[in-house]
């Protein structure tokens, strides 16, 4: 448990954000946005997908530039214009991925572009023997006793994280903020940031903390700033504010108590055939714990949690888009191996994944080569499919799922998020999948395009289709599925069937078990 840190003999913050905006184009991204940092403190920000905390992150070391609001180092105003500039005044980020050069020694990397010179020269050659000696030093003061002289990429990314902490204390930074630095690590590994974390706090450092994993939450921070669609939703000491708050606060299912009052899409009354897919003690090292799941004929498995809990990463593995360290796949009984995407799409599995934009749509293609681009995939580069089926297949499912579009060779990207959404969903269905892994097909799409990807999505089940549904929103995942795995911290935390849970049954079990059990009676709210 960690002691809360006290501030009488420090009422200014070492640094303050006041009333931070941020628009980009349709998008409030930050609204009046506060953060306050004390110097000898692990302050933690957390917030689900979307809520803002990497654009404020990008405010604070001067990637973005706010619309409104100052930003106070010292009780002074400052404007950072770029990281470098933030750097100068003391403030220092290390990110999820680690953004050093791993085929430089570590050395190199700690002192890249301020190499020390010989004869103090500003472009004499590199002292090489300084170099080496302070890199060493500066790692005994994390108590990493490593070869300096190695090639950073030798190393484990729990070291490099400390490199390039290292690295931020060189230029003496003041200010610390680490973007998700423990989502590819094990617990070993966290076990060690966090000592180097305790460490620099004693000393005094001021450390912003950016996780969605509670335990890690609970273990390290001293307060916690809650943020939600972009706006900050509340600042809270650590030892005042329970698990099972601080996911209420997060999700903010409180508000939005009408969703759950809706009719289920479907009576319940589904009848289930055989497991279409099994996995045994399926997982990825610092991705997802080895788990054991199983899918139905014509069943809707919802999974729910907090980001990074684990749901995408559990889907990736079915669809081979990462490969397991452990475990193995069975379909339809029989044992695979889906080295890669293209394998899970010849097994019938298809899987429109969270990031749109990204993984999804291409965007300058059109409507109709973005339908047929996984049924191509399938049948193969060079068996291209006539064009006139790919006309057909096309009109088939914008008529079906009631896309807008002027034409079917109208490029997607001028489609609203909702009609990419459904662009994006009939790819898979002209696959004719037997199973179909749904990540976040809601998110950033209106309404009534929500209730009507959810309403066709449950008739494909109950026409023997399994669909595996992932979703942030948990009203509609309690609303749509059939069986419920809610999941944590990379873990299978429970498995429920309909009904057996509502909203706050299933926060107390996303906020932590017996933990969640104590708090159920409304401590902290």
């Amino acid at each position: 448990m960690t002691t809360q840190v006290k501030h009488d003999a420090a009422p200014v913050p070492l640094l303050e954000l006041r009333g931070i905006s941020k628009s980009f184009p349709g998008v409030k991204a930050l609204s009046n946005v506060a953060l306050r940092l004390y110097p000898g403190e692990v302050h933690t920000l957390m917030g689900q997908n979307g809520a803002g905390k990497s654009t404020l992150i990008k405010v604070l070391t001067g990637v973005y530039t706010p619309d409104g609001g100052e930003i106070m180092l010292d009780g002074k105003p400052i404007a950072p214009a770029s990281t470098s500039d933030a750097q100068a005044l003391g403030i220092s980020t290390v990110y999820q991925e680690v953004n050093l050069c791993p085929n430089l020694s570590v050395a190199e990397n700690i002192f890249i572009g301020r190499y020390p010179r010989r004869f103090g020269a500003r472009f004499g050659p590199i002292d090489w023997r300084s170099m080496q000696q302070q890199a060493r030093a500066l790692l005994q003061q994390l108590q990493i006793d490593i070869d300096v002289t190695a090639q950073l990429s030798a190393y484990p990314l729990a070291i490099q994280q400390m490199v390039a902490i290292s690295r931020a204390l060189n230029i003496s930074a003041r200010v610390l903020i680490l973007d998700e630095p423990t989502s590819s690590l094990d617990e070993a590994e966290v076990n060690l940031l966090f000592s180097v974390l305790r460490r620099l706090r004693e000393q005094g450092m001021a450390i912003l903390f950016v996780t969605h994993f509670l335990e890690q939450t609970y273990a390290i921070s001293d307060r916690i700033t809650v943020m939600r669609n972009g706006e900050r939703e509340g600042e809270y000491p650590c030892s005042e504010l329970s698990r099972l708050a601080l996911v209420n606060k997060m999700i903010g299912v409180a508000a939005d108590t009408q969703a759950l009052a809706d009719e289920p899409l479907h009576d319940g009354a589904a009848s289930f055939g055989p497991n279409v897919l099994e996995a045994q003690g399926l997982g990825r090292k610092g991705a997802l714990a080895p788990m054991d799941f199983h899918i139905r004929q014509g069943e809707l498995l919802g999974l729910a949690g907090l980001l990074g809990s684990g749901r995408t990463e559990l889907a990736r593995l079915l669809f081979g888009a990462d490969k397991a360290d452990t475990g193995s796949i069975r379909l339809d009984g029989r044992e695979k191996t889906f080295a890669v995407p293209r394998d899970a799409i010849a097994a019938d599995i298809g899987f429109c994944s969270e990031d749109r934009k990204h993984e999804g749509a291409i965007l300058s293609l059109s409507v109709r080569e973005n339908i047929i681009l996984a049924l191509q995939a399938r049948t193969g580069l060079l068996r291209a499919i006539p064009f006139k089926r790919q006309q057909a297949l096309a009109d088939e499912y914008v008529k079906a799922l009631g896309i807008k579009t002027a034409s079917i060779e109208t490029p997607i990207g001028s489609l609203s998020g909702g009609n990419q959404q459904k662009a994006l969903l009939a790819r898979w269905l002209v696959t004719n999948p037997t199973m179909l892994i749904l990540d976040e097909p809601t998110r950033g799409i209106d309404v009534r395009a929500k209730q009507e990807i959810m309403s066709y999505v449950t008739r494909l089940c109950r026409k023997g289709m399994a669909i595996l549904f992932i979703s942030s929103e948990l009203p509609e995942v309690l609303r749509c599925s059939d069986r419920i795995v809610v999941m944590r911290d990379r873990k299978a935390c429970g498995e429920y069937a309909r009904g057996e849970l509502d909203d706050t049954t299933v926060l107390q079990v996303i906020a932590g078990g017996d933990h969640a059990a104590e708090e159920a009676a409304g401590v902290a709210t």
